[in-house]
């Protein structure tokens, strides 16, 4: 007796459907890392944090922090030293002393935290406060790169407002920095981007004349 065309169409279809999700199977599971590969990844960088803990680095991310930060101290000090040197007046040896403590602190600050953080992490408290001041010192690094920008250029009359703002939002983000420390990381965030980028609004007020170097020399031409 025939058997049914119904009945082998719905084999043939269930014997196919099964081939595929097994051949399905077997490309996931060929494409999931194994446990080498994930051993391999965890040694140079950890899992993520939920947003009110503190990343824990690595050995090889300690190294590779405190390799990376002072590796720029000398240059840094060579860099702000030969700014001063070549400064022509007291607003030009003052902004090159500004810029170049914050360039320097920047890094020196940042090396010792994390050499301190891997080498002697037993030191909560001492690590605590570096970790502070290695965001804090962030803050500082913004205004002061800011400083012969805004010293020495023709900015308009927001320049002379921006100054001394800038300052004061360094300030407002140190405080920030130590009521506050790791708890909103988003808002800290935020805080960086708005910081590096709002003194900058300055450009709007100046004079077309002496807005770029290019648009002197175009307002040169007869």
């Amino acid at each position: 007796m025939e058997p049914p065309r119904c009945s082998l169409r719905g084999s043939w279809i269930s014997r196919r459907r099964s081939t595929r999700e097994g051949a399905s199977d077997a490309s996931t599971r060929d494409s999931w890392p194994t446990e080498k590969q994930i051993k391999n990844t965890a040694r140079f960088m950890n899992h993520r944090v939920p947003a009110h803990r503190r990343y824990q680095p690595t050995e090889y991310e300690h190294a590779a922090n405190c390799a990376t930060h002072a590796l720029w101290i000398i240059p840094s000090i060579l860099g702000s030293s030969n700014l001063y040197f070549l400064s022509d007046d007291d607003w030009e040896t003052i902004s090159a002393w500004i810029y170049g403590l914050g360039l320097c602190g920047l890094f020196v600050v940042s090396t010792v935290f994390h050499t301190i953080s891997w080498k002697k992490s037993h030191l909560r408290t001492v690590e605590h406060c570096l970790h502070m001041s290695d965001r804090m010192v962030i803050y500082f690094f913004i205004a002061a790169s800011y400083a012969p920008w805004l010293n020495l250029r023709e900015l308009g009359p927001w320049a002379s407002h921006m100054r001394w703002l800038v300052w004061i939002m360094a300030s407002v983000g140190t405080i920030y920095v130590f009521f506050f420390h790791e708890r909103y990381k988003l808002v800290e965030l935020l805080c960086y981007v708005v910081m590096g980028f709002f003194p900058a609004l300055v450009i709007l007020s100046m004079d077309a004349a002496f807005s770029l170097p290019l648009a002197r020399a175009l307002s040169a031409r007869p």
